[in-house]
């Protein structure tokens, strides 16, 4: 009888301790988001308190300690730490030093952003061989009337002006002088902007090791995009080969600053998305089944975007833009006559203006066809809602893309939608970076607490 008095109080005593720390995650200021559900067990919405309730209940009924309130505080907190040394965290100073990187990689990346636009249209304007010397600290523009006819006079020696401008006039000349200017300006301040709060963030100590390795990387790949620029704006400065061509910079090192600054673009978003969602959104076991089935597909589509997009660059390169002007037929046939015309044979896939077009568009046909049926065969799995919306966004943007390169390609290339297509080329990108990292396995920590399926109120 005694024995049996006893087991009851026990089990009174720890039904109370498990209700008291139930009520003090509710309660904790840091907690606001932690919903407490009571059906046949107790379950808590926020991960990290969830796994620390759990590791604290088992450890109870491990024996580990005495069945009071402080005890299981201590356990949780034991939990909370041991769980805490488990995930790397790229950032260590809590959730308002998370906040202030997080926008400033954002930031970043839409600046890259806003410098391939800025590229493109410079391209598009013929601009980018109106500067005919480079400095690395760059150089005020001119500022008198004479150092403005300096400039022109070094622009009249150039091969483009030679054979392409010969009739321009010195303010024709100021208009594209500004253009390469400010592209060139707005790199240079886009180093300084990312510099300065790096520098202030170490100094601070939120940063860790990995965390400043791989934005270190990323500083010193936008410092040799300057340099890979200048590479190729040098080579539209030589002579051509023939004297019926027109100047123009070399399509492989076009593709190289354009694939640099995609590179650059790309490690900046995807930080910036992992600092600011260490975790990926998902609340059951069901759900992250799910993602693993959509990420198997989703991946080589991601590279596919981005192979689309640096063939891309070898049409601007070899302005195959201005060619076969007509879809979905290149002129009178589907396939040219000369695609293969060029010996060795592999240099038909980036200096043939035929192939290099053809390759685009099947290219671009097979990213659409890809994300189509991305988008299809996922209809009927268990995705988290943000997955789904991601889905369909990015099959939205991939028939648009599509819409502006058809559209670029029969008005002859003009610049609006040069542009457009160009900045649409690195919208889809940004889509299929959002979905991958969205689909990114959760951590054994929060995989141990999610339930089998989601749980409805």
């Amino acid at each position: 009888m005694l024995e049996s008095r006893l087991i009851k109080i026990i089990r009174r005593s720890r039904s109370k301790s498990i209700n008291q720390l139930t009520s003090s995650f509710s309660s904790h200021p840091r907690s606001t988001n932690v919903h407490t559900r009571f059906s046949s067990h107790t379950y808590i919405a926020n991960p990290t308190a969830r796994i620390c309730f759990i590791n604290a209940f088992h450890n109870l009924n491990k024996g580990y300690c005495k069945p009071s309130f402080k005890c299981m505080s201590t356990v949780a907190a034991t939990a909370c730490k041991e769980n805490k040394e488990t995930v790397k965290h790229l950032v260590t100073a809590g959730a308002h030093a998370q906040k202030a990187i997080g926008i400033w990689l954002f930031a970043s990346a839409a600046w890259v952003f806003s410098m391939v636009i800025l590229g493109g249209v410079t391209r598009l304007t013929r601009s980018g061989l109106s500067m005919t010397d480079w400095k690395f600290t760059g150089s005020l523009p001119p500022l008198s009337d004479e150092d403005w006819l300096i400039e022109f006079e070094k622009y009249k020696q150039s091969p483009e002006f030679k054979r392409v401008n010969r009739g321009m006039n010195i303010d024709d000349f100021k208009f594209i002088y500004w253009m390469e200017y400010a592209h060139r300006m707005w790199g240079r301040a886009l180093g300084v902007m990312f510099a300065l709060p790096f520098s202030y963030f170490i100094r601070k100590g939120y940063i860790n090791l990995r965390l400043g390795v791989r934005l270190a990387a990323l500083f010193a790949l936008g410092g040799g995009q300057g340099l890979i620029g200048w590479w190729m704006v040098k080579s539209g400065l030589e002579e051509p080969p023939s004297e019926y061509s027109q100047p123009r910079v070399s399509p492989y090192r076009l593709a190289a600053h354009l694939t640099s600054a995609f590179a650059i673009y790309c490690g900046l978003f995807w930080t910036a998305l992992t600092v600011v969602m260490p975790e990926p959104p998902t609340e059951s076991i069901a759900w992250v089944k799910g993602a693993a089935k959509v990420k198997r597909f989703a991946l080589p589509v991601g590279i596919l975007v981005g192979i689309t997009a640096i063939s891309g660059a070898f049409v601007a390169g070899n302005d195959a833009g201005h060619a076969f002007n007509t879809f979905p037929k290149m002129g009178d046939s589907w396939i040219p006559e000369d695609v293969l015309s060029m010996k060795p044979l592999i240099r038909n896939f980036f200096e043939n203006t035929a192939t290099v077009q053809l390759d685009h568009r099947i290219l671009a046909t097979a990213t659409l066809a890809s994300i189509s049926a991305l988008w299809w065969s996922t209809r009927k799995l268990d995705l988290h809602p943000a997955i789904r919306s991601l889905i369909g966004s990015t099959m939205g943007m991939a028939a648009l893309q599509v819409t502006l390169g058809v559209s670029t390609l029969l008005s002859y290339v003009p610049v609006s939608l040069g542009t457009a297509h160009q900045a649409g080329a690195l919208t889809l990108l940004t889509f299929m970076l959002l979905l991958n990292h969205t689909l990114r396995r959760p951590s054994s920590m929060l995989l141990k607490s999610l339930p089998a399926v989601t749980k409805t109120v």
